[in-house]
């Protein structure tokens, strides 16, 4: 009798202790896809320091995998239905490789709306929260963001002036960029960003829309002889979650998570983009390669180009029962109270 009760008190003991601390024994591993390579910013400055800031946040409870350049399979379009889908728990991709799926989000690409990537990224996470949460639906967002504004990178021909672009073959990463590049005279040739180089070095464009940030760790520069900076456009990122990985997780958890996501998380992606410009623009210089930014007077012919561009959004948008030109004034405001 004496042994039963001792057994039975050590039982309830252990059931109180089990109780009383249940999700300090749950460790999670999350897998986080994107297409890029492992040196790029997006890996080396956003997504590893974001991983170690979860990890140290959690009591190592959390520990994210990144794979880069596709290594769990598929095509760098295929990123969002995977991080949908719960084939992988996190991804890092565009929303603009998908032409035509989001099609509220691409008013932060219409030609000459961005400014800074930090005043940018933030107006567009606000505008999320505002008006994108049923575009995104499938996913949990963790930020939205872009980069700074992108330049022309051009291997055989500069462009300095308008009539430069015509007939030139120009990769783009979305369709509101590969419309602005039709209406200046060029021929968009729409490719994710992996593909660019071997594009270049073959002959298949003669030239590439792309932030100096991303073309360090793709050698873009030592392909590409001639830069020219526009202002004409940025592209939108997306780093989002799985919903029901994310509501699987305990509370505490949840709340790690959250704690890093959203304006905050969206301004310092911002910040890294925008001081990630600098080392590619140093690595084009020293090679000799010839930058150029186009004087006021230039961009102020780009924009009247460019503008039905901006007209078809708003009347596109205005046939899906939204104001657009309220959305777009919006978006522009938000960038210009953001410090834009």
């Amino acid at each position: 009798m004496f042994r039963r009760i001792l057994i039975a008190a050590s039982m309830t003991v252990a059931a109180i202790v089990a109780a009383s601390v249940p999700s300090r024994a749950q460790e999670v591993t999350l897998r986080l896809h994107h297409f890029l390579p492992p040196s790029s910013t997006t890996q080396a400055d956003f997504l590893e320091p974001w991983a170690e800031r979860v990890m140290k946040q959690s009591g190592g409870r959390i520990k994210v995998e990144i794979y880069p350049v596709m290594q769990l399979g598929g095509r760098a379009p295929q990123l969002y239905d995977q991080v949908r889908d719960g084939v992988v728990d996190l991804a890092w991709t565009l929303p603009g490789y998908t032409a035509g799926r989001f099609p509220l989000v691409e008013v932060f690409e219409l030609p000459f709306v961005a400014r800074s990537a930090t005043a940018t990224s933030q107006a567009l996470m606000t505008f999320y929260q505002r008006h994108l949460t049923d575009e995104f639906k499938d996913v949990k967002v963790l930020s939205l963001s872009v980069h700074a504004p992108g330049a022309l990178h051009l291997t055989k021909h500069p462009v300095h002036v308008l009539e430069d672009l015509a007939g030139l073959k120009i990769r783009a990463p979305s369709r509101q960029i590969n419309a602005a590049l039709k209406a200046l005279g060029a021929t968009p040739v729409g490719m994710p960003v992996p593909q660019v180089p071997e594009a270049l070095a073959r002959g298949v464009v003669d030239g590439a829309a792309l932030p100096f940030e991303v073309t360090l760790p793709l050698r873009i520069h030592e392909i590409a002889k001639f830069h020219t900076n526009t202002g004409l456009y940025t592209a939108v990122f997306l780093f989002a979650m799985n919903k029901a990985r994310y509501d699987s997780l305990p509370p505490d958890l949840r709340a790690v998570i959250d704690a890093n996501s959203g304006l905050p998380l969206a301004k310092r992606a911002g910040e890294i983009w925008d001081a990630a410009e600098a080392p590619g623009i140093a690595a084009a210089k020293a090679r000799g390669n010839e930058i150029y930014t186009l004087p006021p007077a230039e961009v102020a012919r780009w924009k009247a180009a460019t503008r039905p561009v901006i007209t078809r959004w708003i009347a596109d948008t205005d046939a899906r029962g939204l104001d657009g030109q309220a959305l777009y004034d919006e978006a522009v405001a938000l960038i210009v109270r953001f410090g834009g």
